[in-house]
């Protein structure tokens, strides 16, 4: 039987030694990413709730005294109660109405301007150059004139939407 020497046996345990750095590194991306992504949606329900544009220092003071209450836990169900509702009546009352559409501009926008079409449900498309997403059109294109903008219906390319193929051969076949 080989015997290992001392040189291989500090090789092997370097190797394993870079492998836990690897791992612990994975997890800290993967904490950090989860933490974003959970700000981000902080942010979003601080705008949903129309708290975005007030002053930075009364945001604060306003969570503040939240963090206060939120040990109470009588009131939280009662604010998940109440934001279960609201969120349900925003996703009915918003989907009964929406359509895909898309956005273009013929001028830069100003930031207050495109957070106002993110809280209509919109996004920047940065390939494409336009904003995008599933909205009211009217209020999208009442939006869309304060800055002489042009709203377009994208009309579905579902399968059910399509011509039936009434058997025609296939061009690959």
């Amino acid at each position: 039987m080989a015997r290992t020497s001392l040189a291989e046996r500090m090789n092997r345990l370097e190797q394993q030694r870079a492998k836990l750095a690897e791992q612990e590194a994975k997890l800290k991306a993967d904490e950090r990413k989860q933490r974003t992504r959970r700000l981000i949606e902080a942010g979003t329900l601080v705008e949903r709730a129309g708290l975005l544009d007030l002053e930075e220092a009364a945001l604060y003071g306003g969570l503040l005294s939240l963090a206060v209450v939120a040990g109470d836990k009588a009131k939280v169900t009662e604010w998940i109660k109440a934001g279960k509702t609201a969120l349900a009546g925003e996703t009915i009352g918003n989907g009964a109405t929406n359509e895909p559409l898309t956005l273009t501009f013929p001028a830069p926008l100003p930031p207050p301007f495109a957070t106002r079409l993110r809280g209509a449900g919109l996004r920047w498309n940065k390939v494409l150059q336009h904003w995008e997403g599933l909205a009211d059109h009217d209020a999208v294109a009442t939006l869309a004139a304060e800055q002489h903008g042009s709203v377009r219906r994208v009309h579905s390319t579902a399968e059910s939407d399509r011509e039936p193929d009434r058997g025609k051969k296939s061009e690959r076949s």
